[in-house]
């Protein structure tokens, strides 16, 4: 298990650097609101995996499978994002996918 909370606590690093270089590039090269909903979706990201690293974690004999909590992340956050004038769409959901190239550089760095 110290293995398993090693990698995720590598993971949980290695979303928020990323989420730490991408928004100010995109703050840069676009503007301001659309860096501030990939922020927000970099934030659902982040809460996203760690979500899904507790339920992980609670995985044993005399369970089912993995809980469906994590699954209320993405979905507030779209519905969110479709709601909110201040949102938009696309980059929020752009910024809570920047976890997937968290686990592409932690499998990188693993090899």
């Amino acid at each position: 298990m110290e293995d398993f909370y090693r990698l995720q606590r590598r993971l949980l690093l290695a979303t928020v650097l990323v989420s730490l270089v991408t928004i100010p590039v995109v703050a840069i090269t676009t503007s301001l609101s659309v860096a501030g909903s990939f922020a927000v979706g970099a934030c659902a990201g982040l809460l996203y995996v760690r979500l899904l690293a507790r339920s992980v974690a609670r995985l044993s004999d005399q369970s089912n499978g993995l809980e469906r909590s994590q699954l209320i992340v993405p979905i507030l956050l779209v519905v969110g994002a479709a709601k909110l004038p201040q949102l938009d769409l696309l980059p929020t959901f752009l910024g809570f996918l920047l976890y997937k190239p968290a686990l592409i550089l932690q499998h990188v760095f693993d090899s």
